[in-house]
């Protein structure tokens, strides 16, 4: 089967096409920029256009494609999509394929879902199951330093997926074992209600044959940060469920030992991190990461970079940000990423989430150049803990500023 990705080289669809083209598909794609999974595409194989999708790159495979799979963030109009449909081309977003591959490959789906932690608790099972060889496909929606980000071997028993809640993707499926490292509310443009939100994940709960919302061994666990302690024990329990063989013992070890991923408290010079936090929950639970690894590591204090995502769910969690900084001992609040917005929605500034915080004398609102990199760079060398929190472009700007 021919298989053609549009939008393909992210962290959302590459992993896919990593995996589809493992499992003997032919696969094609295009982008319009180098995402983060490009490099592993090139060496896998997959032929990529990056540049203007105009439909050219298309057209020329048109004849051989069984189906055109595309990124969420893809509009109607998009050129690529309404060629794929005048084509008369089966066309659906990622989830119905990752369904049928699930089907077709005869595995067990260990989907991991949730409003925080999916990515860090999916990575800690993968790790732990390549490491105690156990017969595992995957997805992660990140890039991961001990293996690329989406596989499949002939032979697989189970597949690990960070199944996400966006665009209700994660519905599409029913797991063999969820994996639920917490609920709260996010999306507010596809679930205009807490209530909606929470419904689709018992709906999903349903779907799924066990489910798992509690771990184990987490007194045993000595992973920086109380919450990825918590990712880590329920990463134990799905390990078990797998694979009742393996002593509790090295579950423990393998866990204790893993090395992170891409974007998740990412370590890219001494003292300086990255990370994806842009909800008040997963900031909280970042920034306690934070001052675990900073007394572990005799820093000073913890030092927060933020830029919000999306003006639309800002206006949905500002409330949740008041005491969310606590633990930080400064703060540069950047002005928010926009993308997928209501244009009737004013857009917050810095200023305006900064005096709603309890510590707000911490706190300045500041703007990614040559000044905030100064003050960075002063707070570094004053053996300070800095960490960059966004989903959006700052972290493309801090890595340049200051990776090693």
């Amino acid at each position: 089967m021919n298989i053609y990705i549009s939008g393909i080289s992210g962290t959302g669809m590459g992993p896919l096409a990593l995996m589809a083209k493992a499992a003997g598909f032919n696969v094609w794609g295009s982008d319009l920029a180098k995402g983060a999974v490009y490099d592993e595409l090139i060496k896998a194989g997959i032929e990529i256009k990056i540049g203007k999708q105009d439909g050219e790159f298309l057209k020329n495979k048109l004849q051989n494609i069984d189906w055109f799979v595309y990124t969420s963030a893809l509009p109607e109009d998009h050129p690529e999509l309404l060629m794929a449909k005048e084509a008369g081309l089966k066309c659906t977003k990622r989830d119905d394929f990752t369904a049928f591959l699930v089907d077709k490959l005869g595995l067990k789906m260990v989907a991991v879902a949730g409003t925080h932690g999916k990515t860090t608790t999916t990575a800690m099972i993968v790790w732990t199951a390549l490491k105690a060889k156990l017969p595992v496909a995957y997805i992660v929606g990140t890039t991961l330093g001990f293996a690329q980000s989406g596989a499949y071997h002939k032979g697989d028993k189970f597949f690990v997926y960070e199944a996400d809640e966006y665009d209700r993707n994660f519905l599409k499926y029913r797991p063999w074992l969820a994996v639920i490292p917490s609920i709260s509310y996010d999306h507010p443009d596809i679930y205009p209600t807490r209530e909606s939100y929470i419904e689709a994940f018992e709906q999903f709960k349903s779907q799924s044959r066990k489910v798992i919302e509690r771990g184990v061994f987490e007194e045993k666990l000595k992973l920086a940060g109380a919450e990825r302690r918590k990712d880590a024990s329920l990463a134990a329990v799905a390990i078990m469920e797998m694979a009742p063989r393996i002593s509790h013992a090295e579950v423990v070890h393998l866990l204790n030992n893993f090395p992170g991923v891409g974007r998740r408290f990412e370590k890219i010079a001494d003292g300086v991190y990255t990370d994806y936090a842009h909800h008040p929950e997963e900031i909280a639970a970042t920034i306690n990461v934070c001052k675990d690894e900073a007394k572990k590591t005799g820093k000073k204090g913890v030092v927060v970079v933020y830029q919000p995502h999306q003006n639309t769910r800002q206006h949905e969690v500002k409330a949740g940000y008041k005491s969310a900084f606590m633990e930080a001992d400064k703060i540069f609040w950047l002005p928010t990423y926009l993308t997928r917005e209501n244009p009737g929605l004013k857009v917050i500034k810095p200023e305006e989430f900064i005096e709603d915080l309890v510590n707000s004398e911490i706190a300045e609102a500041a703007e990614l150049g040559d000044e905030l990199s100064n003050q960075l760079k002063k707070y570094i060398d004053n053996n300070y803990l800095v960490i960059m929190m966004t989903a959006g472009p700052a972290d493309e700007w801090f890595r340049k500023k200051f990776s090693k």
